[in-house]
């Protein structure tokens, strides 16, 4: 027992002096290989991330695995530091330099990177998805045709509704993400459909479970963990497999149409990226434009569009449904603004206690409370402190927002905390549901229409509920975001 003891003490001693030495970030003491990873709440990393640091303060750092991990958690220090382009990489995780070798958007970093975040943008505002565009009202009329969808369905249900909403809502966002990504539309019962959901489902709860994997790829020999790989890969064979029959079939719709019209703009991100490919010919840059590259593009594009977006709706049906009287105040200046009209993104500049109510929801229960790690390409300096190349730099947006020297009872749900003394809405600097910096969220704009067009029309028609006597469980479920206890949620049609 004695040598035990004097083993910790002495790592912890070497630990503490090799820290100073190199003037890292404080910090909890490592242990070799493992890290602090032994320490880590597996379904609630997020909390014990933030509970450091209120102890070592708004930098911090620790081993997670054999990667130096600097964490963040305060708003300024992250925007500082993540407008530096050495802060753009990714760090050295087996899934995203491993199984998804680095490709697509999300997993991307230096010059491929830098070329496809450039494409993606560009895609977006010329079919609608940003906020200037020729475009813009086409897309409303694609989100607006499966808002109306989805409550058609609930009308379908009779007065009052009684359901899970989660799996209904999924279907109808992801219509307008099939569309705007594939150029598909597919059926709710359709077979395709039905697996692509059922792995973007899944497949983000074993990326979650997978965490020690990221940092240590030797435990992928380990059963548990092997079953978890096995899943991954097989999905991203199938998956890959279904993308190459839909890329062949938009391949002959795309030079069909140009031969009619040689002018003709593709309204989805696969022709998009097949005509770019073309464009590009044999230049340098059509590296970038390989059909790989394609395939991890779409599900980056498709999965990370749809999931997070499904994950705040999710979250703010549940907050509304529980909180009644606020729900009242917003649906009375849907009302007052909106006549009984179909709201369309200008209204939304006059709905301020709205936005406000959205802003809550995505601040109090923050979509990727660990947000997405990146990666330093170059030794570089936080705060003072020394940090070494191909470290991983975490932006933990829940310590973030759930700071209460920032948001008095950060705990408590409250929209007019993001209502000015003139009842108008503004955006804190401590608000940054999307992230900050270079690597910011390129579909902001595209999930605020989602969310906004979505989330007003269910509160303009219905009032929601849950059932008295069930028990409300608002930690939700980590994996790569946080999500909600699925509820039955009652829907009651209002007769004005």
């Amino acid at each position: 027992m004695f040598s035990y003891l004097l083993g910790a003490f002495l790592i912890l001693l070497l630990s503490i002096i090799w820290q100073r030495k190199k003037n890292l970030p404080p910090g909890p003491w490592s242990l070799p290989i493992i890290g602090y990873l032994p320490w880590l709440d597996s379904k609630k990393p997020y909390k014990t991330l933030h509970a450091l640091a209120k102890k070592y303060g708004p930098v911090y750092g620790l081993y997670m695995g054999n990667i130096y991990t600097v964490v963040l958690s305060d708003a300024k220090i992250i925007r500082k530091v993540f407008s530096k382009d050495s802060t753009t990489g990714r760090a050295p995780l087996y899934l995203t330099h491993g199984l998804m070798k680095g490709c697509g958007l999300i997993c991307a970093q230096g010059e491929l990177w830098k070329d496809q975040r450039k494409f993606v943008h560009n895609c977006l505002r010329k079919i609608g998805g940003a906020k200037v565009g020729s475009h813009r009202n086409d897309m409303e009329d694609l989100i607006r045709k499966n808002v109306d969808g989805f409550l058609e369905y609930v009308t379908t249900l009779g007065n009052p509704a009684t359901f899970f909403a989660s799996e209904h809502l999924r279907h109808s966002l992801g219509s307008v993400m099939n569309s705007i990504v594939f150029g598909e539309c597919w059926t709710k019962e359709d077979k395709t459909w039905k697996y692509l959901q059922h792995l973007q489902e899944e497949g983000i709860k074993y990326i979650g479970i997978a965490g020690p994997l990221n940092f240590i790829p030797i435990m992928r020999f380990i059963p548990t963990y092997r079953k978890t790989v096995e899943f991954l890969t097989e999905g991203l064979r199938t998956t890959h497999k279904i993308y190459d029959e839909i890329i062949h079939k938009h391949q002959q719709i795309l030079e069909d149409n140009i031969k009619i019209n040689s002018e003709y703009e593709p309204s989805n991100f696969l022709e998009s990226f097949l005509m770019e490919k073309k464009k590009r010919g044999t230049s340098p840059e059509s590296k970038f434009y390989s059909y790989e590259q394609l395939r991890y593009l779409l599900a980056d594009m498709f999965g990370a569009g749809l999931d997070t977006t499904l994950t705040t709706l999710n979250w703010y049906l549940l907050f509304m449904s529980i909180n009644g009287d606020f729900q009242n105040k917003v649906r009375e200046e849907l009302l007052s603004v909106l006549q009984k009209r179909t709201p369309v993104m200008e209204d939304f500049q006059y709905l301020p206690l709205f936005e406000a109510s959205v802003a809550e929801v995505q601040r109090i229960r923050s979509t990727v409370p660990i947000g997405i790690p990146h990666g330093t390409l170059d030794d570089i300096e936080i705060e003072g402190y020394n940090i070494p190349s191909n470290s991983m730099v975490v932006p933990l947006l829940w310590a973030v927002h759930m700071d209460d020297k920032v948001w008095k009872n950060p705990e408590y749900f409250d929209p007019f905390r993001f209502l000015d003394d003139n009842g108008r809405f503004y955006k804190p600097e401590a608000f940054i549901p999307f992230q900050i910096g270079k690597r910011i969220c390129v579909g902001e704009e595209l999930a605020k229409m989602l969310l906004y067009l979505f989330c007003s029309s269910i509160l303009q028609n219905y009032e929601l509920t849950i059932k008295e006597g069930i028990e409300i469980d608002l930690s939700g479920n980590c994996g790569i975001t946080l999500t909600p206890t699925d509820y039955e949620i009652t829907f009651k049609k209002y007769e004005d």
